[in-house]
C-alpha cells in the first residue's frame, strides 16, 4: 500500500513525493491534500507542495478517462464488468478496487481499501497508464467521498448502483449517507443512475443517463429470465439487443445493466456489440460465485441484513436454503435482524459460525436466533463444514443451496488465529466436485 510512503518524483531538484508529514526532508515534496491539510496547518515550517490537480498534470493523467462507481452494493461487480466488457472489445483498462489493481488481465497490487488515498490512486493511475491503460476504472465508497479522497479526479463517467444503508457507525444516520453519495453526483460529469434506485439520492441532472428493470429508462430491461443464468432482452434509444450470462439473481441483472450503460456511454459502440461480450464475464469470486450447478449452491459475502436481503430478494422465486452466521467483535444489533430477513425468504435455514474472532460462537448463534423465533426449519450448529454438509445433504431437487458470509475468504478466524476455511472448497469437497 502507498500510503504513507514516499514515491519517486523526480523534478524541480526533488526526487520523490509524500502525503505524510513525517516523511518530509529537504527532497521530498509534499502532495497536499483535504485529508492531510490539517497537519500541515500545524508545521511550523511549511514545505514545498503540490496538489492532485498539479500532479495529475506532471504525471500527464489527463488523458486517463476515470469511471467511478459508487453505491451501498454492486461496487465491486460493476466495476470488475466494465473491465471485463472493455477488454473483450478491445479496449485498454485498468481496474482499482477491493479486490487489489488490475491491468492487461494481471493483478498488479494485491487487495486494498475500496478507495485508497488520492496518492495511491494517481500512482495506480500513472503505473496503468504507463502500461498503456487509457480507462481507469475504480470503487468509490462514501468513505472516500466524505473525507475528499478523489479530490482533483475528473471522472469521464460516474455510476450509480444503489443506496439503502450502510456505514452507519461512521455517517451517522441513513439520511447522512444518502446525502454524501448524493455529492458525487451534484457536479455536471457524465453519470449513470439506477433508475429504479433513484428517490435515494439527489443528483444533477446535467450529463445523466439511466438504467432500469421496473422503471423507464435509457437503457431499459425489456424482458428478462432468471432461469439458467440470466437472459435479458434490452433497449437503448432505438436499439434493441439480448445478452446472457452465467450470473445468477436480479441484483446481478441491475449490476449488467449498469456496466453495459456504462460502457456504451464511453465508447459510443452498438449496444449489440456490447451485449455480445456480457457472456464472458462469470462475476467476481464469492460474490454470488456459483459453486454447483447441480445441485444449485452458491457462495456471497453479504454479511449484513441489507446485503442478506438483496442476496435472498433476488432468488426469491427459488425454494432457498440459506447458511449463515454472523462476525464477532462487530455489529450486535445486525445479528436478530439477518435472522428475521432468512426467516422471510427461506425455506431451511442453518444459522453457524463465521468469523466468530474473540467471542463464544454459540453466543453469536443465539443473538441470530431472536429474530428466528417462532420459525421452522431452523438448525444451529457453530461447526460451519457441518452446516454446509447438512444443509447440501437435506437439498431437494430444485433447491438452492446459499452459503452466506465469507464470499472469497480463505480463511476462519478464531481466537486471533485464521484457521483455512474457504465456503467454496468445502462445498468442492463435499460434493467430491473436481
Amino acid at each position: 500500500m502507498v500510503n504513507k510512503l514516499k514515491l519517486d518524483f523526480k523534478k524541480d531538484g526533488f526526487t520523490s513525493i509524500t502525503d505524510n508529514t513525517s516523511k518530509l526532508d529537504e527532497k521530498t515534496l509534499f502532495l497536499k491534500t483535504a485529508q492531510n491539510s490539517v497537519y500541515f496547518d500545524n508545521l511550523e515550517h511549511k514545505p514545498d507542495y503540490i496538489t492532485p490537480s498539479e500532479l495529475i498534470e506532471a504525471w500527464k493523467l489527463d488523458e486517463m478517462k476515470v469511471v467511478g462507481v459508487t453505491g451501498t452494493n454492486g461496487k465491486t461487480t460493476v466495476t470488475a464488468a466494465i473491465y471485463s466488457f472493455l477488454l473483450d472489445l478491445d479496449e485498454k483498462p485498468a481496474l482499482q478496487g477491493t479486490r487489489g489493481l488490475f491491468a492487461q488481465e494481471k493483478r498488479i497490487e494485491a487487495k486494498s481499501m475500496t478507495t485508497p488515498s488520492i496518492l495511491e490512486t494517481l500512482h495506480n493511475m500513472r503505473q496503468t497508464s504507463d502500461l498503456g491503460c487509457n480507462y481507469f476504472i475504480m470503487e468509490v465508497s462514501s468513505h472516500a467521498i466524505d473525507q475528499k479522497r478523489i479530490e482533483g479526479l475528473t471522472f469521464a463517467l460516474k455510476v450509480h448502483t444503489s443506496v439503502t444503508s450502510d456505514h452507519l457507525d461512521y455517517h451517522g444516520t441513513v439520511e447522512e449517507y444518502r446525502r454524501v453519495k448524493s455529492l458525487f453526483f451534484a457536479d455536471e460529469s457524465p453519470k449513470l443512475l439506477n433508475k429504479d434506485d433513484i428517490k435515494n439520492i439527489t443528483y444533477n441532472p446535467i450529463g445523466a443517463q439511466s438504467y432500469g428493470v421496473d422503471e423507464p429508462a435509457t437503457f431499459k430491461v425489456q424482458a428478462f429470465s432468471l432461469l439458467h443464468g440470466i437472459t435479458a432482452g434490452i433497449k437503448h434509444l432505438q436499439s434493441e439487443a439480448t445478452f446472457h450470462s452465467p450470473m445468477v439473481g436480479l441484483f446481478n441483472l441491475f449490476n449488467l445493466m449498469a456496466a453495459i450503460g456504462s460502457v456504451q456511454m464511453l465508447t459510443k459502440r452498438p449496444i449489440e456489440e456490447i451485449c455480445e461480450v456480457v457472456e464472458y464475464f462469470a462475476g467476481v469470486s464469492g460474490r454470488m460465485e456459483v459453486v454447483s450447478r447441480d445441485p444449485l449452491v452458491i457462495v456471497d459475502f453479504a454479511h449484513t441484513d441489507d446485503g442478506m436481503h438483496a442476496v435472498l430478494e433476488s432468488m426469491k422465486d427459488r425454494d432457498l436454503t440459506v447458511v449463515f452466521g454472523a462476525g464477532g467483535n462487530r455489529d450486535k444489533e445486525k445479528r436478530p435482524r439477518m435472522g428475521a430477513v432468512a426467516g422471510r425468504y427461506a425455506n431451511k435455514i442453518y444459522v453457524t459460525s463465521d468469523n466468530p474472532r474473540d467471542e463464544v460462537p454459540e453466543q453469536i448463534l443465539e443473538d441470530i436466533l431472536v429474530g428466528l423465533h417462532g420459525k421452522d426449519n431452523v438448525t444451529a450448529c457453530p461447526d460451519r463444514k457441518l452446516a454446509i454438509k447438512m444443509a447440501l445433504d437435506s437439498l431437494q431437487e430444485n433447491e438452492v443451496l446459499l452459503i452466506l458470509g465469507k464470499g472469497d475468504e480463505d480463511y476462519q478466524e478464531i481466537k486471533g488465529v485464521k484457521h483455512p476455511f474457504d465456503d467454496r472448497e468445502v462445498v468442492r469437497e463435499l460434493l467430491d466436485i473436481q
